[in-house]
Formats: C-alpha cells, sequence, structure tokens
C-alpha cells in the first residue's frame, strides 16, 4: 500500500497565518502539520507516500520534506493546479499508485489512533474502500453517515437535521477501483469532484467499509481547532491528556 496526503488549498480559514505559506506547514504540537499525516502512514508500515499540494507553495513543500529522506520515508509530489476538489486531488495520485492500494489522508486531520490494525484486513478482505469515522458534537458541519444493519446505509454532506453524529474523516483506505470511480465523476454544484461522491459510488455497490476512531480526531482547519490539535499534540500535554 502506497501513501498520499492531500496538501493543497487555499487556507482561507486560517489567514492570516496562511498569507504566506501553505497551511499544512503551520505547526502542530511543535512540527509542521503534515509531519503528523506523515509520521500515521509510516506507523502503519507505508513508506512511499505522495504528496498533493498547490502550485503557490510547492517549493516551500519541497523545501521541509526534500524528498523524505530525514523522516525516514520516500516522498514525491503532485500539483493540483486550482482547486477542483478532493477527489480530483487523489485522482491525480493513480500513475502514483501504480495499481496498488492507497491510504488518504487530508492533511489537515490529526488524529491519534493507529491505522496499522487495519491496513491488512482492509487488503485481505473483499471491501474496496474504508473510511474512518469519529463520533462529533456538530455533525451539521461534516459528512454524516447513518447506519442500517451494522451498515453505512447514506452519507449525507452537512445535514442541516443530522440522524446520526458519526462524522466520516479525513482518512481513507481504497483499492485501485477508486481511480476509475473518479474518472468518472461529475462535478457537484460547487463545480469540484467531491469525495463523498467517491465513498458514495462504494456504499452503493455494497463494497465500502468502516472502521470509528476512538483517539483525539481534529480537523485543523479553522484558528480554534488549529489551536486546539496544538493543545492536544504537544507531547507534555498528550501525555497529561492519557494519564488524565
Amino acid at each position: 500500500m502506497k501513501g498520499v496526503i492531500l496538501a493543497g488549498g487555499t487556507g482561507s480559514r486560517l489567514y492570516p497565518k496562511t498569507r504566506n505559506t501553505n497551511k499544512h506547514l503551520l505547526p502542530v504540537g511543535g512540527v509542521p502539520m503534515i509531519h503528523h499525516g506523515i509520521g500515521k502512514l509510516k506507523e502503519a508500515g507505508i513508506d512511499e507516500i505522495l504528496i498533493v499540494t498547490g502550485k503557490a507553495h510547492i517549493d516551500l513543500m519541497i523545501e521541509e520534506l526534500g524528498f523524505g529522506g530525514a523522516l525516514g520515508v520516500r516522498v514525491s509530489y503532485e500539483i493540483q493546479e486550482e482547486a477542483g476538489g478532493v477527489a480530483e486531488a487523489l485522482g491525480l495520485a493513480g500513475g502514483f499508485s501504480g495499481g496498488e492500494p492507497v491510504a488518504v489522508l487530508l492533511g489537515d486531520n490529526i488524529f491519534s489512533d493507529s491505522l496499522e490494525a487495519h491496513v491488512r484486513p482492509f487488503l485481505e478482505s473483499e471491501a474496496q474502500a474504508m473510511v474512518f469515522l469519529k463520533r462529533v458534537k456538530d455533525p451539521e458541519r461534516f459528512g454524516i453517515a447513518t447506519f442500517a444493519d451494522g451498515r453505512i446505509c447514506a452519507i449525507e454532506e452537512k445535514p442541516s437535521k443530522p440522524v446520526s453524529d458519526y462524522a466520516v474523516t479525513g482518512i481513507y483506505l481504497y483499492k485501485p477501483q477508486v481511480f476509475s470511480i473518479i474518472n468518472r465523476l461529475k462535478p457537484s454544484e460547487r463545480k469540484e469532484l467531491e469525495i463523498t461522491d467517491v465513498n458514495r459510488a462504494f456504499l452503493h455497490t455494497g463494497l465500502l467499509d468502516f472502521r470509528i476512531l476512538t483517539g483525539h480526531w481534529i480537523d485543523a482547519g479553522t484558528h480554534a481547532s488549529l489551536a486546539e490539535a496544538d493543545r492536544l499534540f504537544t507531547p507534555s500535554v498528550s501525555a497529561e491528556v492519557r494519564h488524565s
């Protein structure tokens, strides 16, 4: 399995911190945010990683990560020319995957659970996709999964009246079929290719599996959530939280 970290976007919600840098290079717990995703992939035995980012800050990303040697991984890069959605960004990884499965992380998702225990069962299963869910207090802000008979039966994007509080996080495992699905997607009303539509395609064929995160998970894309991520994932603070 190879790893893909999607680290594009303008970071508008984090302005002015992102005026001169990519948000995924902002510090969380004493290191640039993107280091957390790389660390999670490496922990799961995935050491070949593609970073998909925008052209405005590709030089800064390369300056920070190089080709991954200092982090014990191999890093390569793709540029998403314009904001075309998460699924479009993932589609740029088709050549990189080389027909192998991929673990995909949104670079601003910071989490404490390990992926290691889930990779092999996924690879050995019939499922073509696995999403990771987390119970949240504000489900109207996220794509929300609902269940029937122990399986996901629907995914609704930012529902005004959520019937579930299980958010679909930016953590996914996919087998190579994902790229053919992306190639058939139609743009949404936002004129983007949506990752929710990718997951729904697997849902409709009965090939979508899921896991529920039990540890911390933060979408660190706002000032408040970035500060919370920094608080929780600063090593000394994290240790106190674990032992409290």
